[in-house]
């Protein structure tokens, strides 16, 4: 028979459609030597086929492992974000909630730095560092928002709400509201001094917990308008 014009596309052709060929001829098996990935040297059809298997193996064990781990990080976030709301419904003074929570998440989730501000709160907050005077046009901003801000430190008025402005270059800022229809009645801010910490790339949907669990709290300082 003539080998003219086979290719080896023929060749792979005829072995996936004739899979009783290597039965048949199975010295072939044990003839067939191919180059090792790890060196040069020649090894046969069977010994390549277990490295391919332990490879195999290995991507395999590294893949469960990355599985075990991202379930512990998300396990351990999991506990965080239950001890922050549990501090939270446990502080039966509304008065105290901004403090407990924003100290509560500083501690948690390890946030440099962290303040808020409300507006329309009612007349007996007045005095309160929460309650401080925040101009038209910041809350207008935080009305904006329909998903939290995260970025560089531009200036942002609500980054002088933080003890150390200056030393803030990145910062997150999570508008607080009753619910999707309405105005923003505060804002919540989170600086770091991190550059990177807070970036326009990343994900907010963990933000926007927190954002929720924070206005669910923080509205009863809050009157209802009209």
């Amino acid at each position: 028979m003539s080998l003219e014009g086979i290719t080896e596309a023929d060749i792979a052709n005829f072995l996936a459609n004739t899979p009783g060929f290597f039965e048949r001829h199975a010295e072939l098996l044990a003839s067939i030597q191919i180059t090792s990935p790890h060196g040069q040297r020649a090894v046969s059809l069977q010994e390549r086929q277990m490295e391919m298997l332990r490879e195999k193996i290995k991507g395999l064990e590294y893949r469960i492992m990355e599985m075990i781990r991202h379930g512990q990080e998300n396990m351990a976030l999991t506990d965080r974000l239950h001890r922050w709301t549990r501090a939270i419904l446990c502080t039966a003074e509304p008065a105290a909630l901004p403090d407990v929570l924003v100290a509560t998440l500083r501690h948690e989730f390890l946030i440099p730095q962290a303040g808020l501000r409300l507006w329309g709160t009612a007349a007996m907050h007045a005095d309160e560092v929460f309650a401080r005077d925040v101009t038209a046009d910041m809350r207008a901003f935080a009305s904006s928002l329909t998903l939290p801000y995260c970025g560089v430190n531009s200036g942002f008025e609500a980054v002088g709400w933080l003890p150390d402005p200056a030393a803030v270059l990145s910062l997150a800022m999570i508008p607080l509201r009753r619910d999707a229809q309405t105005d923003a009645f505060g804002l919540l801010v989170c600086g770091s001094p991190d550059p990177t910490r807070y970036s326009a790339e990343m994900g907010t949907e963990f933000l926007q917990r927190i954002g929720e669990i924070a206005s669910a709290a923080l509205q009863r300082l809050v009157p209802v308008a009209g």
